[in-house]
C-alpha cells in the first residue's frame, strides 16, 4: 500500500472541494439564507450521492481492468485529457463568485438532503470526473481494484464532507471573505488549475 498516493489524493480532493463550484456555492447559499443545519443537510445529501458514483466506477472500471488492461490505459488517457479540459474551463472562467440569495425557497432539512442527493446522483459529470480521477490513484498491488476504488471514494466523501460542512458552518463569513479578496479568488482559481493539470500529468506518467 502506497500511503503517499493516498495523501496526494486527499490533498487534490481538498483543493477541489474548497475551490468555488456549483455544489459548494449551493451549500453556502442554503446555509446563509436558512442556517447552518440546512447547509449541512445539503452536504449530507451530496456526499450520499457520491456513494452511487463510487459504486458505478468501482465495478465498471474494475471489470475493464480484469478484461483488458489496454482499454484501461485508454480510459486513463481519456481521463487525463478530460482533466486538462476542466483545467482549461477553469482558466477561461471568471474567478468572481456570484450568489443569488433572492427567491431561495424555504425547504426542510430532509428536503434539502434529497435535493443534494438527487442533484449529485443525476449529474453524469460526477461519474465522468470520478472515472478520470480515481484510476490514477490506485495505491496497492495486493488489494482488489473494487476495494481500492471504495477507499478512494470514502476518502473523497470524508474530505469533501469536512470542507463543505466547514463552508456551511462559516456561512456568510466565508463567502464575504472570498468575495472581498481578489488575491484569494485568483489563488483558488490557479490552485484548481494546477491540481487538474498535475493529476493529468500524474496519470499519463
Amino acid at each position: 500500500m502506497n500511503l503517499e498516493i493516498l495523501i496526494s489524493f486527499v490533498f487534490a480532493t481538498s483543493v477541489l472541494a474548497v475551490s468555488p463550484g456549483p455544489d459548494n456555492i449551493f451549500v453556502l447559499t442554503q446555509s446563509v439564507v436558512h442556517g447552518r443545519k440546512y447547509g449541512i443537510a445539503t452536504v449530507l445529501g451530496l456526499m450520499t450521492g457520491c456513494i452511487i458514483h463510487t459504486t458505478l466506477v468501482a465495478f465498471g472500471i474494475s471489470a475493464i481492468i480484469k478484461a483488458n488492461p489496454a482499454v484501461f490505459m485508454g480510459i486513463k488517457v481519456l481521463g487525463a485529457v478530460y482533466l486538462l479540459y476542466l483545467a482549461f474551463l477553469v482558466f477561461k472562467s471568471d474567478p468572481n463568485i456570484t450568489m443569488d440569495l433572492n427567491n431561495v425557497e424555504k425547504k426542510s432539512t430532509l428536503k434539502l438532503f434529497k435535493v443534494g442527493f438527487w442533484m449529485n446522483v443525476l449529474n453524469p459529470k460526477v461519474t465522468i470526473f470520478f472515472m478520470a480521477l480515481f484510476p490514477g490513484f490506485l495505491f496497492s498491488d495486493s488489494l482488489s481494484e473494487v476495494i481500492q476504488f471504495y477507499v478512494l471514494g470514502g476518502l473523497f466523501i470524508v474530505t469533501s464532507f469536512v470542507i463543505f460542512s466547514t463552508i456551511a458552518i462559516l456561512g456568510g463569513t466565508a463567502s464575504q471573505k472570498i468575495q472581498e479578496s481578489v488575491f484569494l479568488k485568483q489563488f483558488l482559481k490557479w490552485m484548481q488549475i494546477v491540481v487538474f493539470v498535475g493529476i493529468a500529468v500524474f496519470i499519463l506518467l
